[in-house]
């Protein structure tokens, strides 16, 4: 049974894949408006500043005002790549020592109680609950029963394949909801980048008046 639900994961991982491809592919064919004036800056520099300094909470406008809130989702992003790790190299059935295997499981830790307690701050906080929709719910409790699942597994409780079904739930319902955004993030901070790098207004250093 194992071993049919580990060729079942790589499949509906390859087809979840294929589908955010065809996504990614459509939402490139609408083309972009063509840009008239002559560039500013470098685009290069300002799509090396998107993925590096523009990721710090300092650059980000709301970010910046929660600094509780961007480092629970930095470790919850953190845990959510942990576990991804940790499920692969079962799948491959790689063994792991135990330095290796205790950083994956703080990590993953550490991303399940911010994703539980960023999940609770949407379900008690009345603002957070105006602004949210099922699938904001339905995504954040996939990842966190993900996380609870992979970190279980890795103490040596035997969920192996209960872990398995949750992914291959988690993985079909990726092009299909909010959690498709660790795949269009790339692409958006691509375009983010090269807009406003083209632009001159980053990296902030190139800023300058003009008359």
């Amino acid at each position: 049974m194992e071993t049919f639900l580990r060729y079942c994961l790589v499949f509906v991982a390859l087809l979840s894949l294929g589908i955010l491809v065809r996504l990614l592919i459509k939402v490139y064919s609408y083309g972009r408006s063509p840009l008239h004036s002559s560039p500013q800056g470098d685009w290069k520099k300002g799509v090396m500043y998107a993925f590096g300094q523009g990721m710090l909470p300092w650059e980000k406008e709301s970010a910046k005002k929660h600094l509780l809130t961007y480092a629970a989702g930095f470790l919850y992003h953190f845990g959510i790549f942990s576990a991804f790790a940790y499920l692969w190299l079962t799948v491959v059935q790689l063994s792991l020592s135990r330095p290796v295997l205790l950083v994956l499981q703080i990590f993953m830790a550490s991303g399940l109680v911010c994703g539980v307690g960023i999940l609770l701050k949407r379900v008690f906080i009345e603002y957070m609950r105006r602004i949210s929709c099922w699938d904001d719910y339905i995504a954040n409790s996939l990842v966190d029963l993900f996380l609870l699942l992979a970190f279980l597994d890795s103490l040596t409780v035997n969920l192996r394949l209960v872990l398995y079904i949750e992914a291959i739930v988690m993985l079909l319902y990726i092009p299909l909801g909010k959690i498709r955004h660790c795949f269009f993030f790339f692409y958006s901070r691509l375009l983010f980048g090269h807009f406003f790098g083209r632009r001159g207004i980053f990296p902030r250093s190139q800023n300058r008046i003009r008359i």
